[in-house]
């Protein structure tokens, strides 16, 4: 089983896992411009993202506009992390 995971996980250079539009979607995801909040009639706040063909798609709701905003900054910084990993294998420590 470790083994499966190991070889579906590993990186590899000359065949990259995430398709193009993906990573553009993650771009545009991880701008804070692409986002809003709305009232909703029953009082509470509801995130939503502006896609590629400019139509807002709702995402989380949250009973404060402070937990909503929150929501969105968590989610910024999630597709900053993805879009971090795209970029390869980075060393975090090295041994003499």
């Amino acid at each position: 089983m470790n083994y499966f995971y190991y070889k579906t996980t590993t990186w590899d250079d000359s065949n990259p896992s995430v398709p193009e539009q993906t990573k553009e979607i993650w771009k545009s995801l991880a701008e804070k411009k692409n986002w809003r909040i709305t009232q909703l009639p029953n009082g509470y706040y509801q995130t939503e993202y502006k896609d590629h063909k400019d139509a807002w798609i709702d995402v989380t709701r949250r009973e404060t506009m402070e937990s909503a905003e929150s929501a969105i900054d968590g989610s910024i910084e999630h597709y900053k992390k993805r879009l971090e990993f795209l970029k390869g294998p980075k060393v975090v420590k090295t041994f003499e």
